[in-house]
């Protein structure tokens, strides 16, 4: 692979409620076992208080003391958070997850969704990526720099404010192009510039222009309710899209499912420092602890994470690593085994077993 000694990394472990505490894990194995047979250092994993369990021993679901021993690490895997089970006043602040992407600045949310073989996909052959705009849009808690972008001015009138600006379409657009010229050079501008001129007609014009420096990436544009309807039947057609934030969390629930499932659907969140692996997916408090979740996106969402890791640090054995575990999900999954929501009847630890079987077995073949 290469004589350079490999790199300890430091991996921050937060498993949140509902069923991270048990996806969470699943992931932290799979890499383990992964970065094993790629000859790279074991990650050192330093778990952090967070969700309704830091509420009990640290008084927050996200204390400051996280938020600092974060910035110490190299990035971090974050489990799914229930803050609409939080007493108050946690529940009417801003959840975990987004106050982390706050804090960190971590403007693109990159959100694949791959059909697998086998998978009970809707459109067999899915294979694409949402990069979702992550600081602005049309979500209250993203767009200002002190509280949130909803107001009240009378008990019976609530407004809420649509921030879009070029600097942040900008950095977004460019990842989103860097993108799909890795892949098949093949871009979509998700927008609703008919009805919101200014502000995603903005968008959408920021992104034309940056298109200018990527002449070999082929480029068009759909408004969002026209896109729904292309995702349902003819997700196979697409590759890359690039959207602001509501519109990419409405569309990367929509081709998770197309895929095969929500179970399946991972990302990752990353600012040019820093990196979150999360999936797309909630807590699902009603079959947390039942050993039934399915933890391909926190797994898959794990991969992602030891690529952006090792492009940052220059690191193939990182790269290889995230390769194994893509490679191993999809083989345990096409082989029959996968959990409930995928048509299968594995539990989350025999799902978790078989795929750590999958990567140390193909490591020995090798």
């Amino acid at each position: 692979m290469t004589s350079t000694p490999p790199r300890r990394y430091r991996l921050g472990v937060l498993h949140g409620d509902g069923i991270g505490p048990e996806i969470v894990p699943s992931a932290v194995a799979i890499v383990d076992a992964a970065l094993a047979a790629s000859g790279a250092a074991p990650a050192e994993w330093v778990e952090l208080p967070l969700g309704a369990s830091a509420i009990a021993t640290h008084g927050a679901p996200t204390p400051d003391s996280t938020l600092e021993a974060l910035a110490g690490l190299d990035a971090w895997l974050l489990g799914p958070h229930d803050s609409a089970s939080y007493p108050e006043p946690h529940r009417s602040q801003l959840n975990p997850s987004g106050t982390i992407r706050k804090h960190f600045g971590l403007y693109a949310n990159i959100r694949p969704a791959k059909a697998f073989p086998g998978g009970n996909a809707i459109v067999e052959n899915t294979d694409l990526v949402i990069v979702r705009e992550n600081t602005e849009g049309f979500y209250a808690d993203r767009n200002t720099h002190a509280g949130t972008g909803e107001f009240m001015p009378t008990p019976d009138v609530a407004i809420a404010m649509g921030i879009i600006t070029r600097a942040a379409t900008e950095r977004i657009a460019r990842t989103a192009f860097e993108l799909a010229e890795a892949r098949s050079k093949k871009l979509t501008i998700v927008h609703k510039a008919n009805v919101l001129k200014l502000t995603t007609g903005l968008f959408r014009t920021v992104c034309r222009e940056v298109a200018a420096d990527h002449p070999d990436v082929t480029v068009d544009d759909f408004h969002i309710d026209a896109m729904t309807m292309k995702l349902v039947r003819k997700a196979d057609e697409f590759d890359v899209i690039v959207t602001e934030n509501m519109f990419g969390d409405i569309l990367s629930d929509l081709a998770g499912e197309v895929a095969g499932s929500l179970g399946i659907a991972p990302s990752v969140n990353s600012s040019d420092s820093h990196a979150m692996a999360q999936a797309a997916h909630g807590s699902a408090p009603d079959i947390a602890g039942q050993d039934l979740a399915n933890p391909i996106a926190m797994i898959l969402s794990s991969a992602m994470l030891l690529e952006w890791l090792a492009v940052r640090n220059d690191d193939p054995r990182l790269r290889d690593a995230g390769g194994r575990i893509e490679r191993g999900v999809t083989t345990t999954v096409s082989g029959g085994t996968s959990t409930p929501d995928l048509g299968g009847s594995a539990s989350t630890t025999e799902f978790t077993t078989a795929v750590v079987a999958a990567v140390t077995a193909a490591a020995k073949a090798a």
